[in-house]
């Protein structure tokens, strides 16, 4: 099953339409979406290694434009939207405690979430409910997720074939290692 999901992205990532899905998927992880975005363009860059660069600009630019809209839903919409977002992480109770430290650590706090699997919605939305200045998270976001996406987007274009024939070969301990991390990150949020 997860070898047959993989050859559909695969195929998929040469789609004339693959980077419009990963800018959406992008712009909706940043204040809504549960999935990061790297599950599409990893694949991406590894069916056409040409590209890399141009993909992880598609990632960078829409998942800042993204995590304004989370800053947007933290700063406007907190009550609405933004709370039960981030009730649904097991955040709800410690809304009030975490305002002061989140803005003492702005800055580190956004780099963070933008490098790591930290889930960075939470990010956005708590910087815009904190009042985070705008320049700041801005700056930030870019910084953080043009490391993340720009990282992974080199080392796919330099080491391609052979780290296509390691996740190929060893799909389930990838993927696997993958899960792992994205359920530290949530755990992260529970912690704090």
């Amino acid at each position: 099953m997860i070898r047959n999901l993989y050859d559909r992205t695969i195929a998929l990532a040469h789609h004339p339409r693959a980077l419009w899905a990963l800018a959406g998927v992008s712009f909706l992880e940043s204040s809504v979406f549960p999935i990061p975005p790297d599950l599409l363009m990893i694949p991406m860059i590894l069916a056409a290694r040409d590209k890399a660069f141009l993909i992880a600009t598609v990632a960078l630019v829409s998942s800042v434009l993204g995590g304004l809209l989370g800053y947007a839903i933290g700063a406007f919409a907190f009550d609405t939207i933004g709370q039960p977002i981030l009730a649904s992480l097991g955040k709800a109770h410690a809304m009030e405690e975490f305002n002061q430290r989140f803005n003492d650590l702005g800055f580190w706090a956004v780099l963070t979430a933008g490098l790591t699997p930290f889930p960075y919605k939470v990010i956005t939305i708590m910087s815009g409910w904190t009042g985070m200045p705008l320049g700041t998270f801005i700056a930030t976001s870019i910084l953080a997720r043009a490391g993340r996406f720009f990282l992974v987007a080199w080392l796919l274009h330099a080491f391609g074939p052979p780290i296509r024939d390691f996740i190929e070969r060893r799909l389930g301990l990838v993927l696997t290692a993958f899960v792992i991390a994205l359920i530290g990150g949530f755990l992260l949020v529970k912690a704090l």
